[in-house]
């Protein structure tokens, strides 16, 4: 028997625009299941948004990626070859702000 995921909680800002916006939370969340939708299992789908978030440069995504990565069980090891893969196409720059967002999620687990 597999152990039930605690749930996350949405950010305060998220759950507030949601509040102010149903119809738009409606529809990502719809967008989100239509995502998920397909052959790759749970743990690849996080790999791959991260991967895009890194890419993208988006602070927040990636902060809130890595956060879902670990209680999916992706050890920090995982994390920093995507970080590794990213650089090659964000460049060091992008790369070493990566490396530092997963950090601040990392060690705010210590």
């Amino acid at each position: 028997m597999t152990e039930a995921k605690p749930k996350q909680t949405a950010p305060k800002a998220y759950r507030q625009f949601i509040e102010r916006h149903p119809q738009l939370g409606e529809a990502w969340e719809l967008i989100s299941q239509a995502g998920t939708a397909g052959p790759l299992d749970e743990r690849t789908q996080r790999l791959v948004k991260l991967g895009i978030a890194m890419g993208a440069l988006r602070s927040g995504s990636v902060h809130s990626g890595v956060r879902k990565a670990l209680a999916l069980g992706i050890t920090e090891e995982e994390l920093q070859q995507v970080v590794a893969l990213a650089s090659g196409t964000i460049g060091m720059p992008g790369a070493v702000a990566c490396f530092d967002w997963v950090q601040d999620v990392v060690e705010a687990r210590s």
